[in-house]
Formats: C-alpha cells, sequence, structure tokens
C-alpha cells in the first residue's frame, strides 16, 4: 500500500512538472509568428549549405521535426528528379516526422516535405492545393532555377 501511494504522488509530480514545461513552451510558440500551415515561419536560425554544381546556396530551417530528423541525415547528396517544370524531388529512404498542411502558396526555394518521405525542391513560385511540411527555405533563391536546370540535378545538403 506504501508503495502504490508513493507511486501515485510521483506520477502526479510528474503529471504537474510537465503540464507547466508545456504551458512554456505554448506561450514560447504563440510568440512566434506563424504562418497559414501553423508551422513557424521564424526558421530556427539553423543554416544549411544547399551546392548544385557550382553553385552555393544558403537555406534556414524551419522549427519542426520534419526539419530536426532532415538535419540529423546531412550531410546528403541526392540525385533529385525533375517534376512538372517547377521542381526537384527525391524519396528518402527513411520517412521524416510530418505534419503536412496546405501552404496555399508554394515558393522559390522552398524545400519541403510531400507525404513523410518525399523531399521536394521548389524552383518557381506557384499556387497548390497540395500538403506539404516545411523543411527550409533557401535565403536567397536568386540563380536556383538556372542551377537547377531542366532535369535531374544532383544536389548536396549539408550543415552550415
Amino acid at each position: 500500500m506504501k508503495y502504490l501511494i508513493t507511486t501515485i504522488v510521483m506520477l502526479v509530480s510528474l503529471s504537474l512538472s510537465m503540464s507547466s514545461c508545456g504551458k512554456d513552451n505554448e506561450q514560447k510558440i504563440t510568440s512566434e509568428s506563424t504562418d497559414n500551415d501553423g508551422q513557424t515561419d521564424n526558421p530556427t536560425g539553423s543554416k544549411m549549405k544547399v551546392t548544385i554544381g557550382t553553385a552555393v546556396f544558403t537555406a534556414t530551417f524551419n522549427s519542426n521535426a520534419a526539419a530536426t530528423a532532415f538535419k540529423a541525415r546531412l550531410p546528403l547528396t541526392l540525385n533529385m528528379t525533375e517534376l512538372n517544370g517547377n521542381e526537384k524531388y527525391f524519396d528518402l529512404p527513411v520517412a521524416l516526422p510530418a505534419n503536412a498542411s496546405n501552404p496555399g502558396t508554394i515558393h522559390t526555394g522552398d524545400l519541403l516535405l510531400y507525404g513523410s518521405n518525399t523531399l521536394v525542391l521548389f524552383y518557381k513560385t506557384f499556387s497548390t492545393s497540395y500538403s506539404y511540411t516545411r523543411i527550409a527555405r533557401v535565403d536567397n533563391p536568386a540563380g536556383l532555377a538556372a542551377a537547377l536546370g531542366s532535369g535531374n540535378a544532383t544536389v548536396k545538403f549539408e550543415l552550415q
């Protein structure tokens, strides 16, 4: 009986401490700007180097589980496949945590996750009805379309 009471007291204490941590996190999240899909649009500040041939771009990670999981797998050199004249994609061998929603507009330089394992790098801005999970965005995408070209492309992603 004494063991049962001790266990209950410990669980209640743990529960209270976890709920207070959650409230702190909620306040922090709501103080950040969010875009229309509820994910933080103000990235974590972590940077990634994206190399395509001789062109080098810097991208900033979003603050979410998919971005964190992707970062953990870097560096990666991927042979990305052309699709629709506006994107390059690669099917990752391991699923990433997804929290997909419709962004409404895809922007040049968006690095998004389609489903849980298709990494997509967009090189044109357009409206979409599809849902994605944000991973990162190229900071200055000028020249990205030219670097990627019209066919498949080899893209290297590494932490900066």
